[in-house]
């Protein structure tokens, strides 16, 4: 079976494309490398370096994939708030040129990365599926929306689909120059030498899921949960300090983070109910916390490393 990763070069459609080959899947990747890096995906990998804006006839015709997971998006939130447009283009519009493709090509099912932006500042802790949609960022918004755009397509073209809202995502190869990540910018601040930045009091709770984790939920919703909206996340809810004085305790080094205020957009608290993802999926998070910050640690420092002797 053949799969297509759109921003398969990215940050965690790289983790998604290596967790496919170990399940013995034909994997192809599109992806236009704004965020995204070519050297991030092996070297089998058939790879094509386009915007998924644009037409992608040539590329179904040519690969005929039988699945889509549909990774490439914008995913900042306060750049969401700077340029709404291109919020909406790249990821409503986009989703519906796919889903063109999708059923033009005779794909089986589309698997889309959506995110816990969509239900805002909850109103109830733990977050389940069914929580009401009150986005208060634009990429909740548009996330909201090409979720509806996959399901009207479902209804009207016979097209499965599993949609996966994913929580705080970290982990290997995530872009500490951006602003999405937080994890990878408190290390890269450590590991120099610099104080992390805490926009808020740190007091702010997330639930902050392992990337090979979320990885291995898509991999599983090939062939399990039809037509299901999943929430991806552990269940558990960590403060910002508490990844801080984490990552301190790993990296062995004391940390006074500097307080600036809060972000136009940011979320106070937030924790997503998994059960459902467990009994759609048949699949849990198996990287506590501690695990996957060492792990993410490690590969910082060896990537600082080797910049340093680069």
């Amino acid at each position: 079976m053949k799969v297509l990763v759109t921003g398969g070069a990215g940050f965690i459609g790289s983790h998604i494309v290596e967790a496919l080959i170990e399940s013995r899947y034909d994997v192809v990747v599109v992806d236009n490398l704004v965020t995204g890096h070519e050297k991030n995906l092996p070297p089998a990998v058939r790879f094509y370096k386009q915007d998924v804006r644009m037409n992608l006839d040539d590329l179904f015709a040519a690969e005929n994939p039988d699945y889509v997971i549909h990774q490439a998006a914008q995913v900042s939130v306060s750049h969401s708030f700077i340029d709404p447009l291109y919020d909406c283009e790249e990821n409503i519009l986009a989703t519906l040129n796919i889903l063109q493709a999708c059923v033009r090509h005779n794909v089986k099912k589309v698997v889309f990365a959506s995110t816990a932006a969509v239900y805002g500042n909850p109103v109830y802790l733990p977050v389940d599926e069914a929580h009401p949609l009150l986005p208060i960022s634009f990429y909740g918004l548009t996330k909201g929306h090409a979720e509806k755009c996959i399901q009207i397509y479902a209804d009207t073209h016979q097209l499965d689909y599993s949609i996966l809202r994913y929580a705080n995502v970290y982990g290997p190869r995530q872009d500490a120059r951006g602003e999405a990540g937080v994890i990878s910018i408190f290390i890269e601040k450590l590991i120099q030498g610099e104080e992390p930045i805490i926009f808020g009091d740190g007091k702010q709770t997330r639930d902050f899921i392992f990337v090979k984790d979320v990885a291995r939920a898509n991999v599983a919703a090939l062939t399990n949960g039809s037509k299901e909206i999943l929430n991806i996340g552990t269940g558990k809810e960590v403060s910002i300090q508490e990844i801080i004085n984490k990552l301190a305790m790993i990296i062995e080094k004391p940390v006074q983070p500097l307080l600036r205020p809060a972000r136009e957009g940011d979320i106070r608290s937030s924790v997503l109910q998994n059960e459902r993802a467990q009994l759609m999926l048949s699949w849990s998070p198996g990287h506590s916390l501690e695990e996957g910050l060492r792990e993410t640690v490690r590969f910082y420092q060896q990537a600082s490393l080797a910049g340093s002797r680069g």
